[in-house]
């Protein structure tokens, strides 16, 4: 779980970082007046949308039919069977 916050919180990150290395790029001077004056809801909504993006493009995908039986991983004679769907 804390994986995907951490990639959902990155994603919505994104923007500003790349924001502040356009800033590092321009040579303009990083102050709190450049960020107060920059685009912070464009930079926001730009975040707020890869995020939602990102959570409907992995929902469409169905990992398994609704009637298979999920079997753990499991040591059989020795041997590491991984899990999966059945």
């Amino acid at each position: 779980m804390l994986r995907v916050i951490l990639s959902h919180a990155a994603l919505f990150l994104l923007p500003f970082f790349g924001y502040a290395v356009w800033l590092w790029i321009k040579k303009k001077t990083q102050t709190s007046e450049t960020w107060r004056q920059g685009p912070m809801l464009h930079l926001a909504l730009a975040g707020t949308v890869m995020v939602i993006v990102s959570l409907v493009f992995f929902s469409s995908f169905e990992q398994a039919s609704k009637d298979a039986d999920y079997r753990p991983s499991r040591l059989e004679n020795g041997v590491f069977v991984p899990g999966g769907f059945e």
